[in-house]
């Protein structure tokens, strides 16, 4: 059984993780939603540090927390003047952004709801790979191993970058 502490802190984490998200995509200022969405991927990283998940709490970090937000600073700063507010936006299709956002927590409920009531079940212990074993995964390039998505990936994202530089010279 956990301790209160511990139910405490993942009470925490789960919260600022709901009102950063909600500041990433809700503030105007640009600069400062990459920032709420810098502190949304660190707290996703203490979930899995907390779920004993090692490898994958610092990927999150060195991935996606350094990565990719600092690729979205850097577009930002080569794109737009950092600190002027963005547009309010105006659409007619609110009801259906809002009827679409209660189907996928509708949904994304009822898998919570089955997936705590499948935990009070025997489940079968799960064996966790070894580093060897998941590195050869993450970059071999034979049947279900992932070096080609990884290279596709880099691609992309030097085009993101590339496409920002052509963008921000022509400013």
């Amino acid at each position: 059984m956990e301790s209160v502490g511990s139910i405490i802190i993942y009470v925490v984490v789960a919260l600022s993780i709901i009102l950063f998200s909600v500041l990433t995509v809700t503030t105007r200022k640009i600069l400062r939603s990459a920032t709420y969405l810098l502190f949304t991927l660190f707290a996703t990283a203490v979930i899995y540090f907390k779920l004993d998940y090692e490898f994958l709490g610092a990927v999150q970090i060195a991935v996606y927390a350094g990565g990719i937000v600092v690729l979205f600073v850097f577009s930002i700063l080569l794109t737009s003047k950092p600190g002027d507010n963005s547009r309010s936006l105006t659409s007619r299709k609110r009801i259906t952004g809002l009827l679409a956002a209660l189907a996928t927590l509708v949904v994304a409920g009822g898998a919570l709801i089955s997936r705590c009531s499948m935990a009070f079940s025997s489940l079968p212990a799960m064996d966790n790979p070894d580093m060897k074993e998941l590195g050869s995964t993450l970059m071999g390039a034979g049947q279900g191993q992932f070096l080609l998505p990884f290279e596709a990936i880099s691609v992309l994202l030097l085009a993101c970058i590339i496409g920002g530089v052509v963008v921000a010279r022509k400013r």
